[in-house]
């Protein structure tokens, strides 16, 4: 099969290229997918888990992208609950070779049923993002109706379906970013809007919930606006200033069918909107990898056509 691959850490994305590889082996509990598109993370070679597995062994030539949307090819031993031909989509394991092929090998229980009338390109853009929105506001911060979050990069792939999933259970919602985010943040449900390099940050007010996508300066600076007793989560790096009587998390996103599901209904129900800014082909990935240009939305890799 074809994929991207690395095998020089110090070469960076300058060492992705596009090469064949033996077909992946289905473990057990395994599903090989057809890989159909695929979503990457840029930072994703600085990863550890990109150049060792869990055992801290080399397994180069690695495979990244993390997020795929395709078909059941083929199921691995003892694997229960999809069956060969059926639309899946889902994060694939950080350790293991990941979505920028043709095939993929995949724990079945990261993957979950894709509806017929959601497309495979907008399907890729929504796992990891959408886990790490949910389990964010609500797993870690346990956001409520009434409450007022702020949450940071409200255009990126993350903070864009954060804030939809915040409007929606009826948080007051104040979404931050560049002048040129404004109107997509307010369109996407967002109550104000915070310019972080014009506007005073105090004007805001202080607020139950602050989400991190930044970390750095950003990310401390936000302690001194969580009122007192609420939360600061990131998933940039462990905060190291804590809201007065509150508590700051960081966390690394999980996967899980049951919310993958739940997403995916939104998604076609229409109360859920991803966004997609650009799809590039297989072959244009090493390029888009290395692109810097700023896309309104993810960039995600066709790899095959329904």
């Amino acid at each position: 099969m074809r994929a991207i691959t690395v095998r020089d850490r110090e070469a960076g994305i300058t060492g992705l290229t596009l090469e064949d590889l033996p077909h992946p082996h289905a473990a057990e509990n395994d599903v090989i997918v057809r890989v159909h598109a695929a979503g990457f993370t840029r930072g994703e070679l600085d990863w550890p888990a990109t150049w060792t597995d869990r055992a801290g062994r080399d397994r180069t030539p690695s495979v990244p992208g993390h997020e795929v949307s395709g078909v059941v090819a083929e199921l691995g031993y003892g694997t229960t609950g999809l069956t060969v031909g059926q639309r899946v989509f889902g994060p694939t394991d950080w350790a293991r070779d990941g979505s920028l092929a043709e095939y993929v090998a995949v724990e079945a229980r990261n993957l979950a049923p894709l509806p017929a009338d959601v497309d495979h390109t907008v399907a890729a853009a929504l796992p990891i993002s959408g886990l790490t929105a949910w389990q964010g506001l609500f797993d870690h911060a346990r956001l409520t109706t009434g409450q007022t979050v702020l949450i940071h990069g409200a255009a990126g792939g993350v903070g864009s379906i954060a804030v939809q999933l915040a409007h929606e259970v009826g948080a007051r919602v104040v979404g931050t970013g560049r002048s040129a985010d404004r109107d997509t943040v307010l369109d996407l449900g967002a109550h104000a809007f915070l310019d972080l390099e014009a506007d005073r940050w105090e004007d805001t007010g202080q607020v139950d919930v602050v989400f991190d996508v930044i970390g750095g300066d950003i990310l401390d600076r936000s302690a001194a606006l969580v009122r007192p007793g609420g939360t600061l989560v990131s998933i940039a790096h462990q905060p190291t200033v804590r809201p007065d009587d509150g508590q700051a998390v960081f966390f690394v996103v999980e996967p899980g069918r049951v919310r993958l599901a739940d997403l995916a209904r939104r998604l076609r129900d229409g109360r859920l909107r991803v966004r997609v800014g650009a799809v590039r082909s297989l072959a244009d990935a090493a390029a888009a990898f290395a692109s810097r240009e700023r896309v309104p939305g993810r960039t995600i890799i066709r790899v095959a056509e329904d």
